[in-house]
């Protein structure tokens, strides 16, 4: 008992510690947004390439400059998502995400070649994922910010005004899904969901789902926004959530590891607490553009 007191007072304290720095981070101003994204950008790099060398030992032959050279190219593609409002003076965030990325793309494969000697396609394969599922999703979640601004504040300026309204009510819904999906899930759930996830069953899922789409609807509501679109939002999160959760069990079934990481006691690591949000980024970012702006 003793030591399962222990470890819910460490598994408290670093849940609560988590919850202020995202929500610090998120709702400071835009800089404390970007700082916020770029470490879990890198931490979610350096997981990423630790799993993908457990399970092909030859990717954790890359060279430094390999290893370290697609990080910053991912980084990259997340200054190259930033908007106006990180102008500092001329010098635009966006312009050298743009030319540092075009750096990149001619640089990296010159020096991998004198100092590999070869061109592994297959190592290159799997930083190239790791670009599409770390780097670009977190690039859209600088957009989403952007895009957030659009929508609380109107006219010409509205980009100047900082709002995390669409990335807060995002995290919001898939946070309340997983939460909803846990304790429903340990309450009456009986048919495993999932050969990939054992714990997470078909009543969990669901009723996460259900209750994160009440809970976002009714927040919506009684903010005064548009009901449908927040909705929608949950309903995405949910659905694409949980699949985002699946890929990032699957890869650590595949590495044969139970964590991607250790940077939060009792959690796991980066990817393990954005997994979900990962995957999500994406398609919210879609329906925004496509339906909301």
């Amino acid at each position: 008992m003793a030591l399962n007191m222990a470890t819910l007072k460490t598994r408290s304290l670093t849940a609560a510690v988590f919850v202020v720095v995202m929500l610090l981070g998120l709702l400071w101003n835009h800089w404390s947004f970007f700082i916020l994204f770029t470490i879990v950008h890198f931490g979610c790099w350096s997981e990423y390439q630790k799993l993908i060398a457990k399970i092909d030992p030859e990717y954790a032959t890359i060279t430094p400059f390999h290893k370290y050279g697609v990080r910053i190219a991912g980084w990259c593609i997340m200054l190259f998502f930033t908007s106006d409002a990180y102008n500092i003076g001329s010098f635009s965030l966006h312009a050298a995400g743009w030319w540092l990325g075009l750096v990149c793309v001619f640089v990296l494969p010159i020096v991998e070649l004198l100092f590999a000697g070869t061109i592994n396609i297959k190592n290159i394969g799997y930083s190239a994922l790791g670009l599409l599922y770390i780097s670009l999703s977190w690039g859209l979640m600088m957009d989403l910010s952007a895009k957030s601004s659009l929508i609380a504040y109107e006219g010409i300026d509205a980009i100047y005004y900082y709002s995390a309204l669409l990335p807060v009510s995002l995290i919001i819904s898939i946070w309340i899904n997983d939460t909803m999906a846990y304790i429903v899930g340990s309450l009456i759930g009986k048919t495993p969901f999932s050969a990939i996830s054992p714990k997470k069953t078909w009543e969990g899922t669901i009723g996460g789902a259900i209750l994160a789409v009440v809970v976002v609807g009714a927040l919506a509501y009684w903010l005064k926004y548009p009901v449908h679109h927040w909705v929608i939002i949950a309903i995405i999160a949910a659905v694409v959530g949980t699949a985002g959760d699946l890929l990032e069990s699957k890869l650590k079934r595949m590495a044969n590891v139970k964590d991607s990481g250790s940077i939060m006691p009792g959690h796991g690591g980066f990817l393990d607490r954005f997994d979900s949000l990962l995957l999500a980024t994406p398609f919210v970012w879609l329906y925004v553009v496509l339906f909301m702006i």
